[in-house]
């Protein structure tokens, strides 16, 4: 993925009109001129060498990983300050990539077994590691294989004496109103030569929701669709550029018409922008009067802060398997107890709803990859807590020490066995034993939690219910499971229905349920944060929803302008007569 800038001079802006359509990841509107990065896949060399260059060429190989690795550690300590905080992480990432033994041991394997020149060799063992990432099932590692892709070409550079960097210098002066990039792909690094000019979004050929174009553009509050096939090589400098960041779509070279039409929804859209950040600390009332509580789904501490600028009522979701990933060691107690200690402390005495370690069997925390026959069904979530006891251990303890900093809630993944729920009971009363030896404080009023994820625990929630302080519906898993959808399949992703019936009913049961026993009942799932399902689910009777802190406002001018009431009455029909419903009915 070499990134260059095609000169305008050289080809004329195209004139064709063209719309295409990939995944809107950064909502927003941006018209603009297209500046285009290149992406063509460097042309790599491969011969064979004579027995005696080996050592040689290992060399040259070790030479160019430590280069990559000493210019990726140079950006990120002279990261600017203006820089989006999500960038060190995804740098760091891409330094433990070019570090992995994996990476350069299973190289100079190659070149010594095969007698494969550096170049061959590392493009090679690139390969196997991307095709690896990129069968697993969890999406934000399955795209770790961009990763592996944008490191290689960066070695690549290197050993053909190009250098690592991939962009020119930018010019600082561009205009974000009429700027926008177009690439193949953008990795943390390019996102730092980036910085200097201002953009009005970003289109790429790939990426996803978890992609680093995805996270920097929302970070960045910037517009940004991604996984668009081929828009890199259909595109060129100075077409005119309309992307629509909410609907996924990219228009090139609209007609007059089209132009108008969007240039008033960008209007439009600033303006409401501009008017919901005005009303971000009023509270999230229903016209007939009923609170609804409006939290935050996290991956990273400092995120917390942007949560409390937000208003929201507290964090729903602190993904932690965040601060495991992308590593060669697990963090260790202290190191953890850090961590949940500063979001606790940032909320400010608002709840912070922490998951323990939600990942799946397709990737060990140790690096070494294995691929199951079914992931989505292996030893994840909860299973792979349950199943390393000392692991699990480290990071109740560091739980349970930072509880004293604000209100934790605790919440299990992927449950779906009562002896599940009660191993896990245990393990949180020897952690709060082991700590009581030790003369460490916890709190005492630490409330559990169940991600229902799972339909079997969505049908048989009573007696969950009993033995948990709240539950938390996490749709995405379990629209997966309901409807046996593997929701990032592109073969089957269109049956990849929130809105089916069989859905609907679980999550209504779950909810009603809650009721009944007088337990909390959230939603962090997708769902929670598109502001097109908000009226369908307080139709169902959620009164707590969590999601990405750049949805709150959005959502929270649906539930000041919605009556519970009366939505429960519409759903309750439609569900009765186990009809499709139409969002339409549920308008104002």
């Amino acid at each position: 993925m070499g990134l260059h800038m095609r000169e305008s001079k050289d080809i004329p802006p195209s004139t064709a009109v063209m719309l295409m359509r990939g995944k809107g990841v950064a909502r927003g509107f941006a018209i603009g001129r297209a500046i285009i990065m290149g992406a063509a896949t460097l042309e790599v060399a491969h011969y064979r060498i004579a027995t005696e260059d080996i050592p040689q060429e290992c060399a040259r190989l070790d030479a160019a990983l430590e280069t990559v690795y000493n210019d990726l550690q140079h950006i990120i300590k002279n990261l600017p300050a203006d820089a989006p905080k999500e960038l060190t992480p995804l740098l760091n990432v891409h330094s433990l990539l070019v570090s992995d033994p994996m990476l350069s041991e299973q190289t100079r394997e190659i070149i010594a077994s095969r007698q494969y020149n550096a170049e061959w060799a590392l493009s090679t063992q690139g390969q196997l590691l991307a095709d690896q990432f990129s069968l697993m099932e969890d999406e934000y590692i399955r795209e770790r294989a961009a990763d592996v892709n944008q490191v290689i070409e960066r070695v690549l550079r290197v050993l053909s004496g190009m250098g690592s960097s991939l962009l020119p210098d930018m010019s600082p002066d561009l205009d974000i109103n009429s700027s926008i990039v177009v690439a193949h792909d953008i990795s943390p690094a390019d996102m730092i030569k980036l910085r200097g000019a201002r953009f009005a979004a970003f289109v790429t050929d790939l990426g996803g929701a978890t992609s680093h174009t995805a996270i920097v553009a929302r970070s960045m509050n910037v517009p940004a669709v991604v996984g668009m096939g081929n828009i890199r090589s259909l595109v060129r400098d100075k077409d005119m550029l309309i992307v629509d960041g909410e609907a996924g779509l990219v228009i090139v070279n609209p007609s007059p018409l089209i132009l108008s039409e969007y240039q008033q929804k960008q209007d439009a859209y600033i303006r409401e922008r501009a008017e919901l950040i005005i009303h971000k600390d009023e509270p999230a009332i229903t016209l007939d009067g009923k609170k609804i509580k409006l939290e935050a789904n996290i991956e990273l501490p400092h995120e917390a802060d942007e949560v409390m600028h937000l208003g929201a009522d507290g964090i729903g979701l602190f993904r932690s398997e965040f601060l495991f990933m992308g590593r060669e060691t697990l963090p260790d107690e202290e190191e953890q107890y850090e961590a949940y200690s500063y979001v606790l402390k940032t909320m400010q005495g608002k709840p912070v709803t922490i998951r323990t370690l939600d990942i799946g069997s397709d990737k060990t925390l140790d690096g070494e990859a294995t691929v199951a026959a079914n992931p989505a069904l292996g030893l994840r979530a909860i299973r792979y807590c349950l199943s390393r006891p000392e692991m699990f251990q480290t990071q109740l303890r560091a739980l349970l020490r930072a509880s004293v900093h604000g209100k934790l809630r605790i919440l299990i993944p992927m449950l779906s066995h009562m002896h599940e729920l009660h191993s896990v009971k245990q393990a949180i009363e020897f952690a709060k034993n082991q700590l009581a030896e030790e003369g460490h404080a916890y709190a005492d009023n630490i409330e559990l939690g169940a991600m229902v994820e799972i339909p079997a625990i969505a049908i048989a929630i009573e007696p969950f219910l009993k033995h948990l302080d709240f539950v938390s519906i996490g749709t995405n898993d379990l629209i997966q499971y309901t409807l046996a959808i593997d929701r990032v399949d592109n073969e089957v992703s269109d049956l990849y229905d929130p809105m089916h019936p069989a859905v609907l009913r679980l999550i209504s049961q779950t909810i009603q349920a809650g009721e009944r026993a007088g337990k909390e009942v959230a939603v962090c799932g997708e769902m929670a944060g598109e502001s097109r399902y908000t009226r369908l689910l307080l139709g169902l009777g959620l009164t707590e929803f969590s999601m990405h802190p750049q949805q709150l406002l959005d959502v929270k001018k649906i539930v000041r302008t919605s009556h519970t009431n009366a939505l429960r009455s519409k759903i309750a029909t439609a569900l009765n007569h186990a009809e499709y419903i139409d969002l339409g009915i549920l308008e104002v």
